[in-house]
């Protein structure tokens, strides 16, 4: 029988919306969802997607608070031919992302700090579990066929949460009119929650649903019945039975109807016939048991051993742990009309801790255990062009370094994830002003992940998408902004085909996300 094994996403909620890579999320602030492209900003938002070019506002405190709401659904469709139902669905709903911004500038020093959910942010509920969980008990079902089973019913549930904080601490000098330059710091601390239950594994037999470990439990005890026969039987050998056969035993009255039952229905299970068993005398029988009590012993100890793994369980573990990201900016603008934005996140190395409330038998988490939970380095670039009156449009490119992080073993296959390829995005903006108090806005990002089939699996799998997003800019008073928007986001389904290495037979899963998100955010300045 094929160990049940209860498995956790590690990335299940790494990247929540949109993101630079396999992990770090994009959507920072209300200016970039009702645009898609700020890597050349010079409002308060640049202190995350261009922070060298905060030396632009004016001189004065600047503060910024911006929240999403965010709705998410990851299906997955697996078509492996033993379960029940292979459509999986899995829901997140995030009422609450936010993100802050705080800078002061004083000539050509401007000094800023920055929060918000950089990876995760979120929790994802599977009301069924997934594949994982569910095709170790259909194939337990399936090899128990022998034994009159036809099927089998189950209760799974996951929910996984994750979140990794980034908090952005620097500085920002102006060499000239130019050039301005940026350095700085991103403390990221980290938390990955995981529940999830298997319970109520039932088999049917014939009409009925039975509890699975109480069937195996049966049969377990008729196993070792077989295994303990020689030591049952040699009494009766050692009182001169030996001769007799079994009918003979029984007509004496030295076993009954159902120990002779219990003693032929053994020899059956080692396939031979019952011509052959009534011929038998009891040394005979009893030299068959030795010979295959071995086999009986572990028949029962793997069925012993399977009712167990079938028993309920459960996964309760918290993760923890934190990192630091140096951050480098540098902001080239060749006259008022156009500004460049460079920035370049280095690899954060980030460990996470176990926790571990709940495991299973053979420990997934063991308390105390580490996980490499390393974040890529990011390289972002940026262009805008502005009439200074009522046009402006930005492109952005981010690239993140993905091969240079150890992704790990796929869960499913167990072969090592690759990445074929750095992931990228380009996005498009463009910010249009009715008026020097009201603005318009819409944008475009495409996201490109050049990663392997032997990444992708159902607790963690990426999509390139296209997002469209759109806004209005609405200055309340010379100090006070509000920015709002809402954006879409389309995912190319990814198809997965895996090898079970029981069926040997090749089966495909498909992966999806549908995403809509909510933004809103007000800004505020003390001019001096």
């Amino acid at each position: 029988m094929k160990k049940l094994t209860f498995l956790v996403a590690f990335a299940l909620l790494s990247n929540m919306a949109f993101s630079i890579g396999l992990l770090t999320n994009t959507n920072q602030s209300a200016q970039f969802i009702r645009m898609m492209s700020r890597n050349a900003s010079l409002d308060i938002d640049a202190v995350y997607y261009n922070p060298a070019g905060l030396t632009k506002l004016e001189n004065g405190w600047h503060f910024a608070i911006n929240n999403q709401t965010i709705f998410q659904t990851k299906p997955v469709d697996s078509k492996f031919p033993l379960l029940n139902d292979g459509y999986y669905e899995g829901d997140v709903f995030v009422p609450i992302f936010p993100t802050g911004f705080a800078v002061y500038k004083k000539d050509k020093w401007a000094f800023s700090f920055g929060f918000g959910p950089n990876g995760g942010g979120g929790t994802v509920t599977f009301d069924r579990g997934l594949p994982s969980f569910e095709i170790p008990i259909s194939l337990a079902a399936a090899s128990l066929a022998g034994l009159g089973v036809t099927g089998y019913d189950t209760d799974l549930q996951f929910d996984g949460s994750s979140l990794f904080w980034g908090i952005q601490l620097g500085a920002t000098y102006k060499i000239n009119d130019i050039f301005s330059v940026y350095g700085g710091v991103k403390y990221m601390p980290a938390k990955n929650t995981y529940q999830g239950t298997i319970e109520n594994i039932q088999f049917k037999v014939g009409t009925e649903m039975v509890d699975a470990p109480d069937f195996l439990n049966q049969y377990a005890a008729v196993a070792q019945a077989g295994a303990d026969m020689p030591e049952t039987l040699q009494p009766l050998v050692d009182g001169g039975g030996g001769a007799y056969t079994l009918a003979q035993l029984e007509g004496a009255g030295f076993i009954d109807a159902t120990q002779r039952a219990g003693i032929e229905g053994g020899l059956k299970l080692m396939g031979i016939p019952q011509e052959n068993i009534d011929a038998m005398d009891l040394n005979n029988v009893q030299g068959a048991y030795v010979v295959a009590s071995p086999v009986f012993q572990g028949q029962a100890d793997e069925l012993t051993a399977g009712a167990k793994k079938l028993g309920d369980q459960e996964v309760d573990v918290e993760q923890t742990g934190a990192g630091f990201t140096p951050i480098l900016g540098l902001n080239i603008s060749p006259n008022e009309n156009i500004n460049i934005g460079l920035r370049y996140e280095h690899k954060t190395y980030l460990t996470l801790t176990n926790s571990t409330k709940a495991d299973l038998d053979d420990p997934l988490f063991p308390d105390g255990g580490e996980v490499n939970s390393n974040v890529p380095g990011i390289l972002g670039i940026g262009i805008g062009y502005t009439d200074n009156d009522w046009f402006e449009v930005q492109l952005s490119y981010n690239m993140a370094f993905d091969k240079g992080v150890d992704w790990g073993n796929n869960i499913r296959s167990g072969a090592h994830r690759e990445i074929e390829n750095n992931s990228y995005d380009i996005g498009l903006g463009v910010q249009y002003n009715i008026s020097k108090k009201f603005s318009i806005s819409a944008g475009g990002i495409y996201n490109d992940y050049g990663i392997a089939d032997s990444y992708q699996s159902d607790f963690s799998w990426i999509n390139s998408s296209v997002a469209i997003g759109g806004g209005i800019m609405w200055k309340l008073t010379d100090q006070l902004v509000l920015d709002a928007g809402v954006v879409t986001v389309f995912y190319q389904d990814s198809e997965v085909t895996f090898v079970d290495p029981d069926l040997q037979t090749p089966y495909q899963e498909t992966y999806g996300k549908e995403n809509l998100s909510f933004a809103v955010g007000l800004s505020y300045s003390i001019f001096k």
